[in-house]
């Protein structure tokens, strides 16, 4: 797999894609709603796809603590935006994590940030689910980690099938989360 390379996009060359892209779809690129659309889509997808050029590690930044900790910390509700890669069309919805700690715990709000880092690229929401549980596993060395996403996917609702009432879920356990069947349904419990 190719490495990512961690650059900022170069909107003015993605603006004029863009502006081509309109023209070919049949659209006057000249045409006064459409003037500022090309760059406004530019900063949009530079945006929207941030965590190419971020890493659990950089959003942490530091906010992880000792502590005597050994239980089971959950956080549900983290509202999820991404982008699917086979269209490039928008999926969202929530995510919950819950991890054990050993010794460390993270910041709370730190939880959220890593799940951005992995949603905003180009996803899948199967290697989402996996890559935030590996990440929140490493980051907190973990006992066992736990992820839930529930998202509804417009490529599914727009296009396609026209489902529009169709969400899916995936998850991922780690650890004691996947090796325990008592601490994976206290986890799925409290979610």
């Amino acid at each position: 797999m190719k490495k990512n390379v961690v650059r900022e996009p170069n909107e003015g060359k993605i603006a004029s894609l863009v502006r081509q892209l309109l023209v070919e779809l049949g659209e006057d690129p000249e045409r006064e709603g459409l003037l500022k659309t090309p760059m406004r889509v530019a900063k949009s997808l530079a945006y929207l796809t941030r965590g190419y050029r971020q890493t659990p590690r950089g959003v942490l930044n530091n906010a992880v603590f000792n502590t005597g900790a050994n239980h089971m910390i959950v956080l549900r509700g983290i509202e999820v935006y991404s982008m699917c890669e086979h269209h490039l069309l928008p999926f969202y919805g929530t995510c919950a994590i819950g991890y054990i700690a050993k010794d460390k715990v993270l910041g709370v709000s730190k939880l959220a940030r890593i799940v951005d880092v992995f949603a905003r690229r180009l996803q899948i929401q199967e290697r989402l689910t996996e890559q935030v549980a590996a990440a929140v596993c490493d980051a907190a060395k973990a006992e066992g980690v736990g992820v839930v996403f529930t998202c509804r996917h417009l490529c599914m609702m727009m296009r396609g099938v026209e489902k529009q009432n169709s969400e899916m879920t995936t998850s991922a356990m780690l650890g004691s989360f996947r090796e325990d069947e008592k601490v994976r349904q206290e986890f799925l419990s409290f979610i």
